[in-house]
């Protein structure tokens, strides 16, 4: 290229209402359009709702009164609450601890299944398809905490004494995780599947040729391929864990003695269970907060790990 030639640059051409018209753009939004609408119509429209009740003193039956930000002073005001922020905190971490590595180990070991795999990926999702209610009573039945309950019968076989499960304010919380483990692990160990089948064998083969033992190529192969996938599935379960209701509600009732009351559970108390057609301006409030935390908290957690998904 002499001094006199000049590299050739594309101007990009100015978008214009006619040329967006002439590109299809009204076609697509009239395709567009009804699912606008509906998206709006269901999911926006309660939230702006929300949004507005949450600074109003309403009971949907009397008109509503504007009140600022005194509901959100009575949810941090209420000695309920902390006590709900920590038995929510504490389900979650118990849920984290035990109940995120379980799908994971069982798909791996399903993983290596070389026949009826079709059989034992169908038991291993059958929890899910049971509804969750007919399953917390048949797990409610089963932590019958005198000595001939199921689980009780079962750990006397081997000399254990009989535990309270649910009856205890020690124990109550673990058996809920127990069960919300048990429940909802069948899912996550379906995608966990589907993500090992795109794990090139290559990669294995050039493990076992090195000599990798079974523990190093789980460590060294699989857990770097589903590095994205593990933590995608880690903030849905964060998320879904600190919006704990069912278990609390039907086993407990937050008890005892308040041992398993959650947030959403403390909303529905504000909602239902207070004066007259319930405070929902308090539940509200509360949902707002705890919207806005889990907002936040999935801001920070994608922006902290988006390196290591990419990598």
């Amino acid at each position: 290229m002499t001094t006199l030639e000049r590299p050739v640059t594309t101007v990009p051409r100015r978008r214009t209402p006619a040329t967006w018209f002439r590109g299809g753009g009204l076609t697509n939004l009239i395709f567009l359009l009804p699912l606008l609408i509906i998206f709006g119509v269901f999911s926006w429209t309660p939230i702006v709702e929300a949004i507005v009740m949450s600074v109003q003193k309403t009971n949907l039956v009397t008109a509503a009164t504007f009140v600022g930000w005194d509901n959100f002073a009575q949810v941090f005001r209420d000695p309920l609450f902390w006590t709900a922020v920590r038995n929510t905190g504490y389900f979650a971490l118990l849920a984290l601890v035990f109940g995120y590595p379980l799908p994971l180990i069982v798909a791996v070991l399903m993983s290596e299944v070389r026949r009826a795999k079709g059989l034992f990926s169908a038991l291993a999702y059958l929890p899910v398809v049971v509804p969750p209610v007919v399953a917390v009573l048949l797990w409610k039945f089963f932590y019958d905490a005198s000595p001939t309950g199921v689980f009780n019968t079962i750990l006397g076989w081997v000399g254990i004494p009989a535990q309270p499960w649910i009856q205890s304010a020690a124990s109550a919380m673990p058996s809920l995780v127990l069960e919300a483990t048990w429940a909802g692990a069948g899912g996550t160990i379906i995608i966990y599947l589907a993500a090992l089948t795109g794990v090139a064998s290559e990669l294995y083969d050039a493990a076992e040729v090195d000599g990798a033992s079974i523990w190093k190529k789980i460590w060294h192969v699989t857990l770097p391929q589903l590095r994205g996938i593990l933590l995608v599935t880690l903030i849905l379960q964060i998320i879904g864990t600190t919006q704990v209701f069912l278990e609390p509600f039907l086993f407990t009732d937050g008890g005892p003695a308040n041992s398993t009351v959650t947030i959403l559970q403390l909303i529905y108390r504000y909602a239902f269970q207070n004066s007259l057609g319930g405070d929902y301006g308090a539940a509200t409030a509360l949902s707002i907060l705890l919207a806005v935390f889990l907002a936040v908290l999935s801001f920070v957690y994608f922006r902290v790990t988006k390196n290591w998904s990419d990598s």
